[in-house]
């Protein structure tokens, strides 16, 4: 009876053994269990998220084409992707985007065509928007070469430099002391990637200045002299144009009188000096000085009844002239009919 009772007493306690097991291993695993999905879990909020939003993945500039690159790349990814990028492009609100929203872009109102004077400093502007951390270069068509980059100058002719104007975002091209060789193609460009350009022309002129019927003119005693004086190749009229007659400013409102200056101001300029009764003492040089070109000279010579060749008649015509000629022919010949 003693040793049956002991082989229970065994049996009780083997049987505890194996039931505390179980619960030990049961609860281990159930442990092990919320252990690692609370691990994972603080993993995945602590890590830094690797898909940016949706504005900033599809920039409105490219549009559909970026989203069928995702769609191509990212096929896994392909239904939820797909119909977010969807729902924003086709957002017709989008449509009307700020200039905010484009990224670095030229503002091509500002950004123009150029003529220059030769010898007077030229600028070439370019407005770029929303630059954000990129540059803005120089870059010159005839031989692609580099002139500036941002500020920094990139040619050993000092004569180039960048001009930057933060409260207009401008970069301008600067080119001091200009020549006709510099006329040319020149490109702002972005440095963005690819970088994207806009290209400029400049027209670097010298303005011409000519009196007509130069180097001497001829006129009778008691005539009207016009001497008419032509300014062209100029970007913009001359301000003033001014006449002297042998060295010194006319004076149009002398005790002489009859001396007035007329100036027809456009792409050509010209400025006409009327003498009427003219006189001996009227002879000399008279010189036609533009604020922005050379003058041009021309020699006045006041006659009594010669007849040279080179004589202005009325404003216009001159004897010797086959014009002339023709015109005196045809007065004989009609009144010879009469």
């Amino acid at each position: 009876m003693t040793a049956l009772r002991s082989q229970y007493g065994i049996n009780l306690i083997f049987l505890f053994i194996v039931h505390l097991n179980h619960g030990i291993t049961k609860s281990l695993q159930t442990f092990s269990e919320e252990q690692f999905l609370l691990e994972l879990s603080d993993d995945r909020s602590s890590s830094p998220v690797t898909r940016p939003p949706i504005r900033n993945r599809t920039p409105p500039y490219l549009g559909n084409l970026h989203l069928g690159f995702h769609q191509h790349q990212q096929h896994h990814h392909q239904h939820s992707e797909t119909s977010e990028n969807e729902i924003y492009d086709s957002d017709e609100s989008n449509l009307l985007r700020t200039p905010l929203d484009r990224g670095p872009h030229f503002d091509l109102s500002a950004s123009k065509n150029i003529t220059a004077l030769v010898g007077k400093t030229a600028y070439l502007n370019c407005r770029v928007k929303n630059i954000g951390n990129k540059t803005v270069s120089w870059v010159r068509h005839r031989d692609i070469h580099l002139l500036t980059v941002g500020r920094f100058t990139y040619t050993s002719d000092q004569r180039f430099q960048a001009v930057h104007n933060p409260q207009t975002d401008d970069w301008s091209l600067q080119i001091r002391y200009p020549q006709k060789r510099d006329t040319g193609v020149y490109e702002c460009q972005i440095s963005t990637t690819p970088p994207v350009g806009h290209s400029m022309f400049l027209a670097v002129v010298e303005p011409i200045t000519t009196i007509v019927g130069v180097p001497d003119l001829y006129i009778n005693t008691g005539s009207t002299v016009n001497l008419t004086c032509i300014v062209r190749n100029s970007p913009e009229p001359p301000s003033t144009i001014f006449w002297t007659h042998n060295n010194q400013e006319i004076n149009y409102d002398s005790p002489r009188g009859g001396v007035s200056v007329i100036t027809e101001k456009g792409e050509t300029t010209t400025s006409y000096l009327l003498i009427q009764r003219a006189r001996t003492t009227d002879s000399g040089k008279y010189v036609c000085s533009p604020s922005n070109a050379d003058p041009s000279t021309i020699n006045v010579h006041i006659l009594n009844g010669e007849h040279p060749a080179a004589m202005q008649h009325g404003g216009q015509l001159r004897i010797g002239d086959p014009l002339y000629v023709f015109v005196l022919w045809l007065i004989s010949f009609l009144l010879g009919r009469r």
